[in-house]
């Protein structure tokens, strides 16, 4: 994916408008392929995790997912529309004539000077084939723990958890809430060349150096547990499961933790709580949970005020109380809030960040759990 019809930058004022303009001048003039390159840069340019191709009567919608919200961006017309999917599935890898079946296909390009992966999906719906595809992160990026929205206090808790030789950290959440960043970030916290580390993922999200990586395959009966048995005869100080998606490895993360590594993973849970519970139904004794668990981190991501775009406001007597906001006789607290304008995308917004609750397990953590206690 070299071909490209990018000009400059997007302006940073009116970028929504600049971006359908842009694509409205040459969509008559280029050819599909370097208007879906264009396309594709500059959804990395404005930092969408997806980028999404529906087709409807009249053509194919483009939409992107900017901070976990759906914007319509353009509309390609019905004669494009075969064209730009087949392109798109030819990248990826998978069988441009099948259209009656789901596809998933993987993308790496060189986008803004930079290797980009994108995983695709495609599938048939009435009106013709939809794509969708999954922007992933910087791979050469991490975030550092003190980078990722938790407070001193939080952060200082999840290090210590991290400086015990042994034992599980976990960060939980729905999909989509920065659970994998998160975990990236404690893997980053313990990458020295003193240890062994290996990741077990699928697929390998981001590239780090000094860390051994494995990516799963299931089609060829090489899971999560199959390649954690494997790392468990492997001499390491470190693993980062990239999900815990079943019972048998919850098992073999929890024995691991136990007998001396540090494991990282990820859980789809609703907090720290509902985690416990998830693993007593995995028929993980008490004991174990309590004794290999160090830390649970659950967590959101919130949209932040548009930089560019603010206003401060006085709350309301309801939104004083929701926010618990004591204010004295006299006094009135002033908040912060986004303007809607072309730049945010019409919502006030730009970028997000994490919220997070972190449970350190002390030992009357571990003794409540251990009795049974809530």
């Amino acid at each position: 994916m070299t071909e490209t019809a990018a000009g400059k930058p997007l302006p940073v004022q009116g970028r929504q408008r600049a971006l359908t303009e842009e694509l409205a001048s040459l969509v008559d003039v280029v050819e599909p392929a370097p208007l879906l390159n264009l396309l594709l840069e500059r959804a990395f340019e404005l930092q969408a995790t997806d980028l999404h191709f529906d087709p409807q009567p009249n053509g194919l919608a483009i939409r992107l997912r900017l901070d976990g919200v759906m914007h319509d961006i353009f509309r390609l017309p019905q004669q494009m529309s075969s064209q730009a999917v087949s392109r798109m599935k030819l990248l990826a890898g998978m069988n441009i004539t099948e259209k009656r079946l789901v596809q998933d296909g993987h993308i790496s390009s060189n986008v803004l000077q930079k290797e980009r992966d994108v995983r695709v999906c495609v599938g048939p719906t009435i009106y013709g084939e939809r794509l969708v595809m999954r922007l992933m992160p910087d791979a050469t990026q991490l975030t550092r723990l003190e980078e990722l929205g938790m407070d001193d206090a939080q952060v200082g808790q999840v290090r210590r958890a991290l400086a015990n030789p042994y034992g599980v950290v976990l960060s939980v959440g729905p999909v989509g809430t920065g659970k994998s960043t998160t975990t990236y970030g404690c893997l980053h916290a313990l990458n020295q060349p003193s240890r062994s580390l290996v990741t077990i993922e699928d697929p390998v999200e981001r590239r780090v150096a000094g860390v051994n990586q494995i990516q799963v395959d299931p089609k060829l009966q090489f899971g999560f547990t199959e390649a954690l048995r494997g790392v468990l005869r492997q001499d390491a100080d470190v693993i980062m499961i990239g999900e815990i998606r079943d019972a048998e490895t919850a098992h073999i993360a929890v024995r691991a933790g136990l007998t001396g590594i540090r494991v990282l993973s990820t859980l789809h849970a609703s907090d720290t709580g509902a985690t416990i519970d998830l693993f007593r139904e995995f028929n993980i004794p008490r004991m174990f949970i309590a004794d290999a668990i160090n830390c649970l981190i659950a967590q959101r991501l919130m949209r932040k005020v548009c930089e560019h775009h603010r206003e401060n406001y006085t709350p309301d007597a309801t939104e004083q109380k929701l926010l618990r906001l004591n204010e004295a006789p006299g006094k009135q607290t002033s908040l912060t809030r986004g303007v809607p304008h072309d730049t945010n995308f019409h919502s006030g917004y730009f970028g997000r960040t994490g919220i997070f609750e972190v449970m350190y397990f002390t030992e009357e953590i571990r003794e409540m759990i251990t009795s049974g206690k809530t």
